[in-house]
């Protein structure tokens, strides 16, 4: 997987996540004391409220980096024969590239949106430079 199309898949969980979030403190600051009782024990139980969002089926959080990581990582055998040290190396030789691409990816990501909110600039919002980054990334050849 190119660095490009990791890092977009990391703008998208970083845009989805604060839409999570933002959904699951709309729904506690509306629910808590204004309709009470049931609502309230319901998302206690894992039913309805933001919790459903949160994990299980492919639009999840959990399901979407489930996925980035399975694309990312390649799959590999090692010998039966191997010594857990020789293992331990074989996994580590199959593991690091596509460790360092992700850090690469959500680091670049964190950078970019440090810069502007270090900066002071108040005329973007992160989702605004999240989209400005994405399309960006998917202009050709726009590397990290």
């Amino acid at each position: 997987m190119e660095q490009s199309e990791v890092v977009l898949r990391a703008i998208g969980i970083l845009t989805q996540s604060a839409e999570w979030i933002r959904t699951a403190n709309r729904d506690s600051d509306g629910n808590v004391g204004a309709e009470g009782g049931a609502e309230d024990g319901e998302r206690a139980s894992g039913e309805g409220g933001s919790g459903e969002r949160a994990s299980g089926d492919g639009g999840s959080g959990e399901g979407q980096i489930g996925s980035l990581l399975a694309e990312v990582f390649p799959s590999f055998t090692v010998s039966p024969e191997s010594t857990p040290l020789e293992a331990a190396h074989a996994v580590t030789a199959a593991a690091l590239p596509p460790m360092m691409q992700l850090i690469g990816a959500f680091t670049y990501v964190f950078a970019q949106l440090a810069e502007v909110h270090d900066s002071g600039r108040t005329d973007i919002t992160s989702e605004e430079l999240l989209r400005e980054l994405a399309l960006r990334m998917s202009r050709s050849n726009d590397a990290v």
